[in-house]
């Protein structure tokens, strides 16, 4: 079984996809990019701004499905410049306790949906 998660607090979706599915307890959130969800436009110029409007963008669908970042088991970070690195690693890592951040991978690629700087998706758990 499973639920569709959607929120007005996140960007629609601009495929045909959702921003989350929940199965068995397991919530699958799609790749979020530095889109704000009030005025549609992307966020961009700032690495870190991107970087901050993705992980908003993931809270808004975990506060959804009744979740926290404390939920999430497994990330993944798609970057157009690896180089910019630690720059969206310190804001992603903000929005964690070290402790019991989730398992994650960060790969460089050479484009994104709208050619963004960044893309973030993450796996979460009831």
């Amino acid at each position: 079984m499973k639920k569709i998660i959607n929120t007005s607090n996140a960007p629609a979706p601009i495929g045909p996809y959702n921003q989350a599915v929940l199965s068995n307890g397991t919530l699958y959130i799609s790749g979020q990019i530095p889109v704000d969800p009030k005025t549609g436009e992307l966020v961009t110029g700032n690495i870190k701004m991107e970087a901050q409007q993705c992980m908003e963008n993931i809270k808004a669908i975990l506060t959804e499905a009744g979740m926290t970042f404390e939920n999430a088991v497994k990330t993944s970070i798609f970057l157009k410049d690896m180089h910019q690195f630690a720059a969206i690693n310190e804001v992603y890592g903000s929005y964690f306790n070290v402790d019991s951040a989730p398992a994650r991978e960060t790969v460089e690629v050479a484009n994104l949906p709208k050619f963004v700087n960044v893309e973030i998706s993450m796996i979460a758990i009831k």
